[in-house]
């Protein structure tokens, strides 16, 4: 018995290596699962961003640097990909620039008053929900990898397999809210 012993401890630490290592590939899949759904939510909404833009431009014949803006943030969302901090910087410069396209939306009230206007901001705050929805699910998908891949010895395992800590997908403080406010209509 005592000569299975060293073999048995070293299946045992095997075996445990193997689970901890699924586990990690299961936190991981979940992780970009959970991006997929950010993914799908934020093409929506850059594919809502040229409707808008025209909807606005209408109205608005003297706000060409806001719309030269938006243009450029769409241009940069479009060369990014994954769950980055690139990708999220790019985001937030979008959302920026639809906040500035807001801020002038506001000065034109038959614009505000447009039935198709208003139609698409009903569906960009929809959207932007659907994100900031899928956005927190993803973040704690990446907390949980986060912290499984610090704990001992799972971190052990882990550096091996090249595991790493990923990023959270942030939109910088105050914007999410500003892109989700819907613009006030008054007749």
């Amino acid at each position: 018995m005592m000569d299975w012993l060293p073999y048995i401890i070293a299946g045992v630490i095997v075996l445990y290596a193997i689970v901890i290592y699924n586990r990690l590939v299961a936190l991981r899949n979940t992780r970009f699962n959970a991006f997929s759904d950010i993914d799908v939510q934020l093409k929506l909404r850059f594919n809502l961003v040229p409707q808008l833009v025209e909807t606005v431009k209408g109205y608005a014949k003297h706000e060409k640097g806001v719309f030269e803006t938006v243009t450029e943030a769409r241009a940069a969302v479009s060369k990014t990909e994954g769950a980055g901090t690139e990708r999220a910087a790019a985001e937030s410069f979008l959302g920026r620039a639809l906040t500035g396209l807001l801020a002038v939306a506001e000065n034109y009230p038959d614009l505000k008053a447009d039935a198709s206007f208003r139609q698409l901001m009903s569906e960009l705050s929809d959207i932007e929900n659907k994100v900031a929805a899928a956005r927190r699910f993803f973040n704690a998908a990446t907390n949980e990898f986060n912290t499984y891949l610090q704990q001992i010895p799972n971190n052990l395992i882990a550096k091996p397999f090249g595991f790493k800590e990923e990023p959270f997908f942030e939109l910088e403080d105050g914007l999410e809210e500003q892109i989700r406010k819907a613009p006030e209509v008054k007749f």
